[in-house]
């Protein structure tokens, strides 16, 4: 019980002292400010911010779709061509050739097109792949049976001595 009460009578966070900090700091009282703070625990866990109440948020359960409907979005668009009968769509020049071009975008606007032909992210183009080195050509042709290289053997030792080695003859051919 002694130990309770005693308990009860100890300044442990800032909420206990009030406004009192506060006028100190504004009165330039920095003696009193500094007793106060020096009184006040020095376990984190006991100090005002940790003893407020936990708030129980609701999960937010919110995915695309569920945001496309309610701004009224249209889907995304695909990179590219899905299947065989989207072919047909992605050729449009017989629309430009012919000045409709008001109906092509009506038809895009309603029903997008893939914005590329392939949608391969391991494709690169040939006159891409024609830029770079002889190298990396190599490599983009044999990306199917990708080599493993091992790491060669380092042998440090041995090459100190080489190079100790070569250093000594280096200085013997200076001094003769």
């Amino acid at each position: 019980m002694v130990v309770t009460e005693s308990k009860n009578d100890l300044l442990v966070n800032e909420l206990q002292l009030g406004v009192q900090l506060n006028e100190c700091v504004h009165e330039s009282r920095r003696s009193h400010f500094s007793l106060m703070l020096a009184m006040l625990t020095d376990d984190v866990r006991d100090h005002a911010q940790f003893m407020l109440p936990k708030t129980e948020q609701a999960v937010d359960t919110t995915d695309e779709d569920s945001l496309r409907k309610l701004f009224n979005v249209n889907q995304p668009v695909s990179l590219g061509i899905n299947n065989l009968k989207d072919i047909d769509n992605f050729n449009q020049a017989d629309l430009i050739e012919n000045d409709r071009l008001s109906e092509l975008r009506l038809r895009n606007a309603l029903t997008p097109n893939p914005l590329t032909f392939r949608d391969d992210v391991n494709h690169i183009d040939s006159n891409v792949l024609q830029n770079t080195s002889v190298h990396c050509q190599q490599r983009a042709l044999n990306k199917a049976a990708p080599t493993v290289k091992s790491r060669l053997d380092f042998r440090a030792k041995e090459w100190l001595n080489v190079v100790s080695e070569s250093m000594l003859r280096q200085n013997d051919s200076l001094l003769a």
